[in-house]
This record gives structure tokens, C-alpha cells and sequence, in this order.
């Protein structure tokens, strides 16, 4: 990670409680299979392609296409993966100056349900946390939606 500063302002969390249990959400946040059905921001994106090297350092890619035809890919590593409690990833996007992120989700048992606390530290701006913020609880929606499918 760079110096950039960690605040309220460049900083944001999300959290979203699943009625599935916590280990088929893990899976669903670890397998290229499964995130590539529900990992889009809005119902228009679709997810071209996963790429998952589930490992410390082990890097991933998740390559979307916009409902106007624009191809973004993001990129990351991951730094810390407790199996079904957490995952630490590095975030930024190909070809844009977000620079390196850094996003934690936390998988809380609820017995039977999963409280999913998703956190996105280090981003460069306001503009930038906001963007995110859209996009994860987008992303968000469309996990509940395929798991609630699924069961």
C-alpha cells in the first residue's frame, strides 16, 4: 500500500445480512464459477471473465462489461483468507488512477444467515468511495438475488 490516507471520507462499509449460511457465501466470494453469475454492479453488466488464484498472494482478475459496451477489469491479491470467516484483497482497476485499495469482507454467522461487512479502505477520493459504493451494493443485490436462487 501507498501513503494515502485512511479516512471517513476515502473509506466505506457496507453491510448486508444473506439468509444463507455463511460457507455457501464464502464460496460464492472465492469460486471463478459462482462469481462470475452475480458479480455486477447493475443488472445491465455482465461479467466477461474470473480469474482466481485462491492463495496468500495468489491474484485474481474479474473482467465486466457496461450496459454501453465499455470492458473494465479489476485486479487485486489476496493478503489475508480465512475460509468462511474472511478474505483481505488488494482492488484497482486496469487503466484507471484509482491506484491500490485495499477491501475486507467479514462473513459473520448468524445461524443460518450471513452478515457480510464489506469494508473499501485507501480509496483516492470522495468521487472514487462513491463509485464503489454503488457498485458494491450492486454487486451486493445481485449476490443475495443468485444465492436466494440457489437455495
Amino acid at each position: 500500500m501507498d501513503e494515502k490516507s485512511n479516512n471517513a471520507e476515502t473509506t466505506l462499509r457496507i453491510k448486508k445480512i444473506l439468509k444463507v449460511p455463511r460457507e455457501k457465501v464464502f464460496q460464492a466470494w472465492t469460486d471463478p464459477e459462482a462469481l462470475k453469475t452475480w458479480f455486477a454492479p447493475t443488472d445491465g453488466h455482465s461479467t466477461l471473465s474470473v480469474e482466481v488464484d485462491l492463495a496468500i498472494g495468489g491474484k485474481y482478475s474479474i473482467t465486466l462489461r457496461s450496459p454501453q459496451g465499455k470492458v473494465s477489469r479489476a485486479v487485486g491479491i489476496y493478503r489475508e483468507i480465512w475460509p468462511p470467516e474472511k478474505l483481505v484483497f488488494t482492488w484497482s482497476w486496469e487503466g484507471e488512477d484509482l491506484g491500490e485499495t485495499l477491501v475486507t469482507i467479514d462473513f459473520h454467522d448468524l445461524k443460518g444467515s450471513t452478515e457480510v461487512v464489506l469494508t473499501h479502505e485507501f480509496l483516492p477520493t470522495k468521487e472514487w468511495r462513491d463509485k464503489h459504493y454503488f457498485g458494491w451494493n450492486g454487486c451486493l443485490s445481485s449476490l443475495e438475488k443468485k444465492l436466494m436462487i440457489l437455495l
